[in-house]
């Protein structure tokens, strides 16, 4: 499914399963992004439909014509973050020239909306326990565009073709997150306020081992390398 067709699947009620009007599309933005903050700051058990509502400025009785329960916006809600965050690399890497071009503005693009985002790590890392199939839906989706991608440069000698493309995706995929969390997120304060980007220097040393991990070698030249070591 297109990240397009995603989002207007997202602005369907889960409770009646109808498409929703301008301003009940408007509503259950509001509703989602009070359910980041809350989810994020309280963690899911501690959260509650009241507290999400109350920073929403909605009323208790509208919250029912949207979601049916707690975890049914906790869900969504995953589901929500992982297509924004997957839009936001497909934007940031429209118009690279090259494969290793576009895997530097996806990780930009990743690092940028996870810094306006940090939610993203604590609510991916409840749905282990409170929605597992949300968790597997997480990840498989990113890896999914991510593995066709990195076929298509394997194909156009842009990638070593010896990489197992499925492989190489969740390994990108799991440095992606753990850099980021070691610069984005551990880096805030108790406010809340952190970098706005990986820093210059982080970013750089990442696409250098990426580049050389992903750059196209010579037929025999990794086992030359490894009789000359």
């Amino acid at each position: 499914m297109s990240v397009q067709n995603e989002q207007t699947a997202l602005n369907v009620s889960s409770v009646t399963g109808r498409p929703l009007t301008k301003r009940g599309e408007a509503t259950r933005r509001r509703l989602l992004e009070a359910a980041e903050h809350v989810f994020a700051d309280q963690g899911y058990h501690e959260a509650s439909i009241v507290k999400i509502t109350e920073r929403a400025g909605i009323g208790l009785g509208t919250f029912y014509l949207y979601f049916d329960s707690k975890q049914t916006i906790f869900e969504s809600l995953v589901v929500d973050l992982n297509q924004r965050v997957r839009h936001s690399m497909a934007e940031a890497m429209t118009g690279a020239a090259s494969r290793l071009e576009a895997e530097r503005a996806g990780f930009a693009g990743f690092f940028h909306f996870t810094a306006r985002h940090p939610a993203l790590y604590r609510v991916v890392r409840e749905a282990e326990f409170v929605s597992p199939d949300m968790l597997k839906l997480h990840y498989t989706r990113i890896v999914e565009g991510y593995e066709a991608g990195l076929r298509r440069a394997q194909q156009q000698d842009e990638v070593d073709r010896t990489l197992d493309p499925e492989i190489a995706a969740w390994a990108l995929m799991g440095m992606g997150e753990l850099i980021g969390m070691r610069y984005l997120l551990w880096e805030r304060t108790a406010d809340g306020d952190g970098p706005a980007t990986l820093p210059d220097e982080a970013f750089d040393a990442l696409m250098h081992f990426i580049d050389n991990a992903l750059s196209p070698r010579e037929h025999g030249q990794n086992s030359k390398e490894g009789e000359n070591s």
